[in-house]
């Protein structure tokens, strides 16, 4: 049956989220409602109350969570209620020419429901009775939640809600970079520029994979102590240190092998390329607008091959990736528990990014029932 329950939503581009009570509709054929335990605040929530990710308000926040099945639909099989998981906030279809090619995170069906479930259709309704969007197709930040069946990563039981969440995406993201999108050799050198919840898991991912060198990049001192205790070998503050490439090459004096732009600007993403050395891989992972381009002189291109490249979501195949990031974690391989710096209720969800914005954590988090 529907619930109503508690969410943060986008009501204008450029305003404060706003917490309100909406109806989530019961799952369908195919899907399962979840009671969320934890959502993470991800900087892409905060992209798409500015409008950089160009979402059209009313919108329920929220794609990087945890929680637990309440209930499952007709032809819910491979799920039950009581289990716990894990968002993933791109539905794997398994059949199109991506997913077959084990390249799930470029699935066809993840561009047909950003806004909306693969079927087309929404399930959330606000206080007058109104549709309300769905970010990322998966609505979250939310204290119930109805997702399609390929939204959800079953867990093993045991592991701290809001360290789970974050698996979802910032880890996934970052991660999955270094590991699945660019595949980082043992013994190279790397530099993460920009030290949020996506390039201190960049930082691990070089880290997990061997990487002898890696320089964090970050205008905050804050950001780049955390960039050290994730993996990072060397910081560079920009503006107290001097500018980014050429502090970097100081480090490499031939660039570095690899270097992940994980902020989102046409000027970070041309000094990620400048960054890198002859063979080098530049590795876009931040989000830019639409209508941001970026300007490479191209005579150098052929003499030097390098690659520029993108990352979606960390190449992320998470029926296979989720479990062995968890896997690491419990080995102690994989820091979570450290990235989450604040938790929220959902009450404080506007103060959470507020702090988001600041830069004041490494991650927060809001827990519901908190």
């Amino acid at each position: 049956m529907a619930k109503q329950g508690k969410a943060v939503l986008c009501r204008e581009l450029n305003k404060p989220v706003v917490v309100e009570t909406v109806e989530i509709e019961s799952p369908r054929r195919d899907e399962v409602m979840i009671k969320m335990t934890a959502c993470g605040v991800c900087h892409s929530d905060l992209s798409a109350t500015n409008g950089t990710i160009p979402f059209p308000p009313p919108l329920v926040l929220g794609h990087e969570a945890s929680g637990v099945i309440e209930e499952v639909g007709e032809g819910v099989t491979d799920l039950q209620v009581g289990q716990t998981v894990v968002v993933s906030w791109i539905p794997m279809c398994g059949q199109c020419r991506y997913c077959t090619q084990g390249r799930p995170a470029l699935c066809d069906m993840g561009a047909r429901a950003s806004l909306t479930l693969p079927d087309g259709t929404g399930r959330i309704q606000d206080a007058n009775g109104k549709p309300v969007h769905h970010f990322a197709g998966v609505a979250v930040m939310a204290e119930y939640a109805t997702l399609h069946r390929d939204n959800v990563i079953p867990i093993e039981e045991g592991i701290p809600a809001s360290s789970a969440a974050l698996v979802g995406c910032a880890v996934m993201t970052g991660v999955g970079a270094a590991l699945n999108t660019v595949k980082v050799e043992p013994g190279s050198t790397v530099a993460v520029l920009g030290a949020g919840g996506i390039g201190l898991n960049a930082i691990q991912g070089a880290a997990l994979a061997g990487a002898k060198t890696i320089i964090a990049v970050d205008m905050e001192d804050k950001k780049l102590e955390f960039a050290r205790s994730f993996g990072a070998t060397h910081t560079v503050n920009p503006g107290s240190d001097g500018e980014a490439v050429a502090k970097v090459r100081e480090i490499v004096p031939t660039g570095v092998d690899y270097a992940f732009e994980c902020i989102g600007l046409p000027a970070t993403i041309l000094q990620a390329y400048n960054c890198v050395g002859k063979g080098g891989t530049a590795c876009v992972v931040g989000v830019s607008k639409a209508t941001d381009n970026v300007t490479l002189s191209t005579f150098s291109m052929p003499f030097s091959e390098k690659i520029l490249t993108g990352s979606m979501y960390g190449s992320a195949r998470p029926r296979i990736d989720f479990p062995r990031l968890l896997d690491l974690y419990r080995a102690g391989k994989l820091k979570l528990d450290e990235l989450v710096t604040a938790t929220y209720s959902i009450d404080q969800a506007p103060q959470a990014f507020e702090d988001l914005q600041s830069g004041t954590n490494a991650r927060g988090v809001i827990v519901f029932d908190a």
